[in-house]
């Protein structure tokens, strides 16, 4: 695993959780959005601090490991439903 992907990937959640695209048709839940935001960013300094200390511990390297399909799905979703909030703004279905 390349250094810090994880983290980067991390990086690219929060800024799609903060884009006035994504809160405008995540109008029902944009309450949580700052909350998820919060989690995300502590995650991804976790994240930073275990790929920095992974070729010295094995426990920390499987750890990643274990995480990072997770990771990739979340980003995943955002990715999905950031593009869904583009087209949406595109179409004029979402006024900004």
């Amino acid at each position: 695993m390349a250094e810090g992907v994880l983290f980067n990937i991390a990086e690219g959640i929060i800024g799609r959780l903060g884009s006035l695209v994504l809160q405008e048709i995540a109008l029902p839940v944009k309450d949580e959005l700052p909350k998820l935001k919060l989690v995300v960013s502590q995650l991804r300094d976790v994240l930073l601090d275990a790929e920095q200390k992974q070729a010295n511990n094995e426990a920390v390297k499987e750890w990643l490991q274990s995480v990072e399909d997770a990771v990739y799905e979340a980003d995943d979703v955002f990715d999905e439903f950031y593009t869904e909030a583009q087209w949406r703004q595109m179409k004029g279905i979402v006024k900004m």
